[in-house]
């Protein structure tokens, strides 16, 4: 069975699809696993060998390399690795920062769905660990060189924008938190609130801080939801 690009880079299983759902899980799962370690080893070629890129992007590996071994066990097809050439990295350390906050978060939404129609016990365990990582490591991680950043700075300035906007993402974060969202809207939000890569609506600290701080609170939720 030929492999669907579209449905690779829409991130979700399409029921109405001639290809079989185990295919299109492992297919979706390896292709976004390559454009992450692809975008991540872009950046490192870039800035340097930096933290936290550089031990995201060998974990990256592993990820595809796990996801790899399960379509060849099942005998899917693995899709081409063609995103080097595709991928515009940002042109500073901190919107690449932001851009890895986004891309897990995105990330976790594209599990959620995978997990959605999985129905293999050994496929459905490592779409749960790989979430994991984004969820517990990966994403913290690119959190923290944000919260780092932000912290120090001290710009005032535009504050009224910067409310004025944070409130237009009040009520999506707000449903993300309570669990009442689905992967379109993560992806959506994710989005909105990393525009053009960068907080370009942000003026230093109080923004960022904002976002971070309503981040923390979404991630502090769903820790204690599985508590």
């Amino acid at each position: 069975m030929a492999i669907s690009y579209n449905i690779l880079l829409e991130k979700r299983v399409d029921l109405n699809s001639n290809i079989g759902i185990d295919e299109q899980i492992l297919q979706i799962a390896i292709y976004d696993e390559f454009k992450a370690y692809e975008t991540y080893s872009k950046i490192i070629e870039t800035f340097g060998n930096i933290s936290p890129f550089s031990n995201i992007k060998e974990a990256e590996a592993v990820h595809y390399s796990v996801l790899i071994q399960l379509a060849e066990k099942y005998e899917i097809e693995v899709p081409i690795n063609d995103w080097r050439d595709k991928i515009e990295i940002p042109s500073t350390i901190i919107e690449c920062c932001e851009l890895g906050v986004a891309s897990e978060i995105e990330n976790i939404a594209m599990y959620n769905n995978l997990l959605t129609h999985s129905t293999k016990s050994d496929i459905t365990d490592t779409l749960f660990r790989l979430q994991a990582a984004s969820f517990n490591n990966h994403l913290p991680a690119f959190r923290a060189s944000v919260i780092n950043h932000y912290n120090g700075f001290g710009n005032l300035q535009n504050s009224e924008d910067i409310i004025g906007k944070m409130k237009e993402y009040e009520e999506l974060i707000n449903n993300l938190m309570s669990g009442n969202i689905d992967e379109n809207t993560i992806s959506n939000l994710s989005s909105k609130l990393f525009s053009n890569i960068s907080f370009q609506f942000l003026a230093g600290a109080v923004g960022g801080a904002a976002i971070v701080a309503l981040l923390n609170q979404f991630l502090e939720n769903q820790n204690l939801n599985k508590e």
